[in-house]
């Protein structure tokens, strides 16, 4: 089954302390050699943490389109993999082993497959 592991981290516009510590790039690419080797990973990549573009379409159909991010949270999206694991279990086990899980979250998302049963 696929699923995403979206990597929160802690945003810069937060009012609250980041948590102690945070993970080095060093930690990442050793977590990014581990799902490559293992052959689960399926994509991944890190975000933008200062640019974004928000698009909503009003009930009128006028778009409107503003900058961003803009995160209601202390956290924000900062990268994610797309993992093929046999289950959900699996695919805890490897949002646990990310290094974003010390520093902020790691959401577990399955990706729908309309024709999986």
């Amino acid at each position: 089954m696929k699923y995403l592991l979206l990597i929160n981290t802690w945003s810069p516009e937060s009012a609250e302390e980041p948590p102690a510590g945070e993970p080095t790039v060093e930690e990442f690419m050793a977590y990014e050699k581990a799902v490559t080797d293992a052959g689960v990973k399926l994509d991944g990549n890190a975000l933008d943490l200062g640019t974004a573009t928000t698009v909503h379409v009003r009930a009128s159909g006028e778009r409107v389109v503003t900058d961003g991010p803009f995160a209601e949270t202390r956290e924000i999206v900062g990268g994610y993999y797309l993992i093929d694991v046999p289950d959900l279990d699996a695919a805890l086990d490897w949002a646990a082993r990310c290094p974003g899980a010390r520093y902020g979250t790691v959401e577990v998302r399955t990706v729908w497959e309309p024709d999986a049963s």
